[in-house]
């Protein structure tokens, strides 16, 4: 995902001119007329990684790559869907943007039995829909039914949740969970990370048909407008039922937020510099290295911004689907991944700019720590003999064959930028006798046919948590069913055992150890082609924003922007006046490193 002229408008008015809007609508916030007593004693405290002069106001502009085939991230999990379902509706509980301890949200308080099998949930009595009415246990009853029920496309979200019995609703603001089985992210992950829907609004509808249209929401925002393949658009709701609690000042400053849609990178990347983006997040080396200049730059209008924090770091690679032929063996994929010259690609696409992947938990071998797993070298002699070992020998054409069959697949793709890629190792695979081709469609008929695992080969990113758990993606029992993140259909019994184990630790330093030697045996299996990764957080935006020390906090990435920066009036008039006379700006910092 990556995002000459002179911006044609002025920055304070904030035109818009995709949406027909010409100033952004100042929201106004309502008196809160609650009690001081009544908010939980842990969101009375400053929240310590939030400005605390910042201004409410102003709107955000955000690229957004593709526009999402569902805004409810219950049925679509991309990262857009997320981050603007996230923002209407909320949990019961949340993170601590530094301790990662459990923070009230929703609910107020709650009880945990000693056997950790049971958590009574308390709802904050101030809680509220945006249409005035409570938020009550029954509320969280029926998200938990919504999800259970096999008529909604909610598989994944059904993983965790199998875990629990049916919760009781003890009276209108509690509501009791029990488990059926141990496991250590019951409660932070599953239980109280649930984003709770009402029930009014939704009980008797077609859930699956829920998709772009959310009347009553509980969240910071509300949406307000979504056009297809275009943008979508939230406001801040000045009636927020939370607004007043003192940990959120700082937070949610936005008047408006608005995530501008561009199926082209290249088309993205020049609207940015003309303005019509904010905040452009760098994905792609080259953008980084090579178009990511001009006059905006220079004259530091435009702010190139690396970011080091403790961001977890996921993996990227080519899923080779080992439930179809020739991928069933393992001296075949290994023979892929040695046809496969990171070095070369890193050096010469890449601009130098990753560290190629050597494990499915990146983020445990960074700092220097020790990784035990070999890195896979590009190599073809070690390709072709482990083919011929596994029984592909080539025949009159040249062409490799085993049992009256020629080797050959086809890569999924969905995205143009990557071919430069595949077309290195197209070669590469033509010199040793296998045919291959690339096949690109877009984001909604490769998730469509990914979720049927209607592929040989396709290239896949994955993010990854703070505390990983890797049952969805490497448990056996989830490798045919399909909607599943287990795209390689890997099975291995030691695995099992190893997810088995691993559920009911709950110190994360034993528990991270386990998937390390899960790691290993993975890694050697070759289920992907691992490719590589970056430790740090690429950033293009315009110098008119106020933001905390920590610009993406100790865990954050670029969304962390629209929850803790806020539009700088005197910044953007300086901008302003800067680019009306050719001036330059003050330089900002270009690296920024987390300090505890």
């Amino acid at each position: 995902m990556v995002f000459f002229l002179i911006i044609a408008f002025s920055l304070l008015q904030c035109k818009d001119s995709s949406s027909g809007d010409s100033f952004v609508k100042k929201v106004d916030d309502v008196p809160w007329d609650g009690d001081l007593e009544s908010i939980p004693q842990p969101l009375r405290s400053v929240n310590p990684v939030a400005h605390p002069e910042a201004k409410k106001g102003g709107r955000f502009l955000i690229y957004s790559h593709q526009f999402p085939k569902s805004l409810n991230y219950y049925l679509n999990q991309f990262t857009t869907t997320a981050r603007i379902f996230t923002s209407l509706f909320e949990s019961l509980a949340v993170y601590h943007p530094l301790t990662l301890e459990p923070m009230p949200h929703l609910a107020k308080k709650w009880d945990i039995s000693k056997d950790k099998k049971s958590f009574t949930f308390y709802i904050d009595e101030n809680a509220r829909w945006s249409d005035g009415k409570p938020i009550t246990a029954h509320d969280v009853l029926f998200t938990y039914n919504t999800i259970m029920d096999k008529n909604n496309n909610t598989a994944s979200f059904r993983i965790g949740l199998s875990r629990f019995k049916t919760p009781k609703v003890l009276d209108d603001y509690t509501i009791r969970f029990e488990v059926t089985d141990s496991h250590w992210n019951n409660f932070n992950e599953i239980a109280s990370g649930l984003w709770i829907l009402p029930k009014h609004q939704y009980e008797g509808k077609d859930f699956n048909r829920e998709n772009f249209e959310f009347p009553v929401v509980s969240g910071p925002y509300k949406l307000v407008e979504s056009k297809k393949g275009r943008y979508v658009k939230l406001e801040r709701r000045g009636d927020w039922w939370q607004r007043a609690y003192p940990f959120n000042k700082g937070r949610y400053n936005f008047d408006q937020i608005m995530y501008k849609v561009y199926n082209e990178e290249t088309i993205a990347l020049q609207a940015f510099k003309k303005g019509d983006i904010d905040i452009f997040p760098v994905y792609t080396a080259s953008v980084w290295v090579q178009e990511a200049n001009g006059e905006a730059f220079n004259k530091n209008w435009v702010s190139k911004l690396r970011v080091y924090n403790k961001k977890p770091t996921g993996f990227q690679g080519w899923a080779m689907n080992m439930r179809r032929e020739p991928f069933t063996d393992v001296r075949v994929r290994k023979a892929i991944a040695h046809l496969v010259d990171r070095d070369l690609m890193i050096e010469k696409l890449a601009y130098n700019e990753y560290e190629a992947t050597n494990s499915y938990f990146p983020d445990f071998y960074m700092l220097g720590a020790k990784n035990p797993n070999q890195p896979v070298k590009f190599n073809m002699d070690k390709a072709r003999s482990l083919l011929k070992d596994a029984g592909w020998v080539p025949n009159s054409r040249g062409i490799l064959e085993k049992d009256g069959k020629e080797f050959q697949f086809t890569i999924l793709d969905r995205d143009k930028k990557t071919e430069k890629y595949f077309t290195i190792f197209l070669e590469r695979a033509r010199d040793v006798g296998i045919i291959a081709k690339i096949e690109t469609t877009d984001l909604a008929a490769w998730s469509a046919r990914v979720d049927k695992y209607d592929f040989d080969m396709t290239w896949a990113a994955w993010g990854s948590g703070i505390f990983k758990d890797p049952e969805a993606q490497w448990f056996s029992k989830y490798a045919d069913e399909e909607g599943q993140p287990n795209l390689a259909g890997f099975k291995n019994k030691r695995v099992d055992e190893i997810i088995e184990k691993q559920k009911t630790e709950f110190d994360v330093n034993r528990r991270n150890a386990m998937l390390k030697e899960l790691d290993m045996i993975v890694y050697k299996d070759y289920p992907y082609v691992l490719l590589w990764h970056v430790d740090n957080n690429r950033l293009l935006f315009w110098n008119k924003f106020g933001m905390p020390k920590a610009p993406l906090g100790k865990y954050g990435d670029e969304n962390f922007a629209s929850d803790y920066w806020y539009f700088d009036e005197a910044r953007a008039e300086q901008l302003n006046t800067a680019m009306k006379s050719k001036s330059s700006l003050e330089s900002f910092p270009t690296e920024i490193r987390w300090k505890e």
